[in-house]
């Protein structure tokens, strides 16, 4: 009897399996297969992908603060950069009258400029060092007033009471009123026989007997301190009191249950809580001091008194009255090159002051 041996159905190839799937994959022959390695290397290189994507992503965030800053850096770059490289040129240069129209065939004379400007036996070097002097005096005068107003405005202004907002408003009129017809209005008051200042003082108050000179002569220095006070002491009295807000209210109140007065509470609590503004309130007013130009010029025009000749003033007296450029030139780098060392040593002096309080505290 012939047995019969297993085999494929009828017209199906040899080793196929009955349903038609692949004896390897158990798949149908038109599917797609997984990628190698399974689901889980599908989903890697998924991630891989993504993770890409979100590090471009990141990169480009993190680029975004510098790309916005290349229109302020170009405008830096114009604005002041550029001036300042110019300025050093022709410092370099014997650029006078004569070379006014073709500046850039001045002769080069080197640190012949610098030399004229820092010889104290030369009438330039004598002038220079004059002017110098006195705007070291009016600034350390105009900014400790205008801080000693403002820090006692503000400490004032302090604690409400009725009309303290019309007083603030009156207080901060100086500073919001234009530059120009705030010092205008000023070399009216301060006129010799029409002024407001001479009328209130020999007139009303018989304090002297003759009308002061106050726009030419000694006294010019006194009104140049005192519109330039008038001027920028609101400013420190809107810092201040921007910076005595933050002072917890809570220090005094325990201040004065232990008796402290007033002035304890100034030196112990007002002063240590107000010393970084204070560092920066400082720094500010003495370099818009020491570099002020309008006041000075609207003040006493063109040629400024003996006794007032800021050194600003006296640069422009340099470059536009007796039209040298470069020693004018030479001047404001010196200028520059001062208030550089007088910005860092602040700035060192106060931090390393700082740091020592902080210790004591600690200790």
């Amino acid at each position: 009897m012939a047995t019969a041996t297993a085999g494929p159905p009828t017209g199906e190839p040899a080793g196929q399996p009955p349903d038609g799937r692949l004896p390897a994959t158990g798949r149908a022959p038109g599917s797609r297969l997984p990628p190698p390695g399974g689901p889980a290397a599908g989903r890697g290189r998924g991630a891989g992908r993504g993770r890409s994507r979100a590090g471009r992503r990141s990169t480009g965030s993190a680029l975004t603060p510098y790309l916005l800053l290349i229109p302020a850096l170009i405008l830096e770059f114009a604005v002041h950069l550029v001036p300042i490289a110019v300025g050093i040129w022709m410092s370099l240069r014997g650029v006078t009258l004569f070379f006014v129209r073709n500046w850039s065939s001045a002769p080069f004379v080197g640190l012949a400029n610098y030399r004229t400007a820092l010889n104290p036996g030369g009438a330039a070097g004598r002038e220079l060092i004059h002017s110098l002097v006195v705007t070291v005096a009016f600034t350390v005068l105009s900014v400790g007033f205008a801080w000693l107003l403002g820090l006692s405005a503000a400490v004032l202004l302090q604690r409400p009471f009725r009309g303290r907002g019309l007083l603030r408003t009156l207080f901060l009129t100086p500073y919001a009123l234009p530059v120009y017809a705030a010092v205008i209005t000023w070399t009216f008051l301060l006129q010799r026989d029409t002024g407001l200042v001479n009328h209130v003082l020999v007139d009303e108050l018989h304090l002297t007997n003759h009308r002061p000179f106050w726009l030419i002569g000694g006294n010019s220095f006194a009104a140049l301190v005192v519109v330039s006070v008038w001027r920028t002491w609101p400013f420190a009295l809107l810092v201040l009191t921007a910076g005595l807000q933050t002072v917890p209210t809570e220090l005094y109140e325990a201040a004065a249950i232990d008796g402290a007065g007033f002035g304890r509470q100034l030196s112990s609590i007002t002063l240590p809580m107000l010393r970084p503004v204070n560092r920066v309130l400082i720094l500010v007013l003495f370099l818009w001091t020491f570099n002020d130009f309008n006041t000075p010029y609207l003040l006493f025009g063109r040629a400024a008194p003996h006794a007032a000749d800021l050194i600003s003033v006296h640069i422009y007296q340099r470059s536009f009255i007796t039209w040298n450029f470069g020693l004018g030139a030479a001047m404001s780098v010196l200028l520059l090159l001062f208030l550089l060392v007088a910005t860092v040593a602040w700035l060192l002096g106060t931090r390393r002051g700082a740091s020592e309080a902080a210790g004591r505290v600690d200790a």
